[in-house]
């Protein structure tokens, strides 16, 4: 958990970056598939509001880390991680701002796309963003 969460208050909006943070703890020992790193993509193009991929950011890590855990000649064990690639993502994300249900619809939308069982893991990166955009969705009414 970063010190920026922890200091959060309650009643705070939840943003796209704690909410990737928290797949750590719920998805974090799962290595990261293609589906896991279209949706981190689309939380951090949702999150900074840029159409492009960031050098060195999240995403591009993440999809280092599924081309990596696509070769094949590992053990799962040995494969990178979930909680690896998102751990600090709100301090590596150069912009973020409060999930929303459209947020959550493209990271859902882009998980589904990319899985060849056209399904989002329980607890994984849409899950969460979804989870924060009905928390935030609650609070605001």
């Amino acid at each position: 958990m970063s010190q920026r969460q922890s200091r959060r208050p309650a009643s705070a909006a939840i943003s796209i970056g704690e909410a990737l943070e928290a797949t750590v703890q719920t998805a974090g020992n799962k290595p990261v598939e293609q589906s896991d790193a279209a949706a981190i993509q689309a939380a951090e193009l949702r999150a900074t509001g840029s159409t492009v991929i960031i050098p060195g950011g999240v995403a591009a890590n993440a999809q280092s880390a599924a081309s990596y855990n696509d070769s094949g000649l590992m053990r799962d064990e040995d494969k990178i991680k979930i909680g690896d690639v998102l751990r600090g993502a709100t301090m590596i994300l150069p912009a973020d701002k409060v999930a929303t249900r459209e947020d959550a619809e493209g990271v859902v939308s882009a998980e589904l796309r990319n899985n060849p069982n056209l399904a989002t893991y329980p607890g994984g990166i849409a899950a969460s963003v979804a989870a924060a955009a009905r928390l935030n969705e609650r609070q605001s009414s």
